[in-house]
């Protein structure tokens, strides 16, 4: 099978592990163009591709970017902050403004959970969803699984903890969805407060404290307390969410064995991992930001060959 058995990316729920296979068996073939002297290849070079980002983001945003450029897609970049929607202009008006100027594709962040979903049905574009909310980050989750694939081999049986603000964490949930189709074991860690209810109805398991799962684990995904999402506080100080669930080198080196060790980005070093430890060796942060570029490619590409 040569292509997607979804129209969209719109979260990793909906997609097969075949799909997922596919991705990632593309984004190699891809990582191994960006590597070349010459990085582009003219695989999307009668797309258009409009970037639709309603939140601030950096990375995601700079690395579709130039997943876009290397597939030699046409780009158009939209930021809400200086647009019409600031006017009151809804969603679907503003894409299909966007869409009358023969735009093919939209990578769409979004502050609402369910946002590229609500587009998907109402508009004539493939959509591939950066982001919606709390709720899943689907194209982090793939490059988060491409990333450990590369660093340990096949994740069947291996054993991935996620640690910390997992109840605003659209990247946690995307995560486990993409862990577990891919027969790995999914752990998730953080304070009482910040593990949503429903975790372990998903076949996750909750673990307390920190060290025991880092004992039992493979990868440790070191995720940002995203105080921009907390109306309330879930917990005391940063300062004693870092003593409790922080990642340090001291507590990295007591451990039995040699863990991997990811983080989705931006890193609040000193919170949820000591610099020593995004420096270290084990980590593959940067490995991930790399990978990143690769994977949207992958994603971009396969879509855009889906046909109708």
């Amino acid at each position: 099978m040569s292509h997607l058995s979804q129209k969209h990316l719109l979260g990793i729920k909906n997609i097969t592990k075949n799909d997922i296979d596919l991705i990632l068996s593309t984004a190699q073939n891809f990582k191994e163009v960006i590597n070349r002297p010459i990085k582009k290849v003219p695989s999307l070079r009668d797309i258009t591709v409009a970037n639709l980002f309603f939140e601030n983001s950096t990375r995601t945003r700079l690395s579709f970017e130039l997943a876009q450029k290397r597939l030699s897609a046409d780009v158009i970049n939209f930021s809400a902050s200086n647009s019409s929607v600031k006017k009151g202009e809804t969603l679907v008006d503003t894409v299909n403004n966007i869409l009358a100027m023969k735009v093919d594709m939209i990578v769409m962040r979004h502050s609402s959970p369910g946002a590229a979903v609500f587009l998907a049905k109402r508009v004539n574009a493939k959509i591939v969803n950066a982001g919606d909310g709390a709720h899943e980050h689907p194209t982090q989750a793939l490059l988060d699984a491409f990333s450990i694939q590369e660093k340990l081999g096949s994740l069947k049986d291996k054993k991935i903890v996620i640690v910390g603000d997992i109840l605003h964490s659209r990247v946690a949930l995307s995560n486990i969805f993409c862990l577990q189709k891919l027969g790995a074991k999914v752990k998730v860690c953080g304070p009482q407060t910040l593990i949503p209810k429903y975790i372990t109805s998903l076949g996750v398991e909750v673990e307390l404290d920190l060290k025991k799962a880092l004992e039992w684990c493979d990868v440790a995904n070191m995720l940002r307390i995203q105080l921009e999402r907390q109306d309330i506080k879930f917990f005391p100080s940063l300062r004693e969410y870092s003593m409790l669930y922080g990642l340090n080198k001291s507590l990295l080196d007591s451990l039995n064995k040699k863990i991997v060790i990811m983080h989705p980005g931006p890193i609040n070093r000193g919170v949820e991992i000591t610099s020593d430890v995004a420096d270290s060796e084990q980590s593959i942060i940067l490995e991930q930001v790399e990978n990143g570029v690769a994977v949207r490619m992958a994603v971009m590409y396969l879509l855009a060959g889906k046909q109708d």
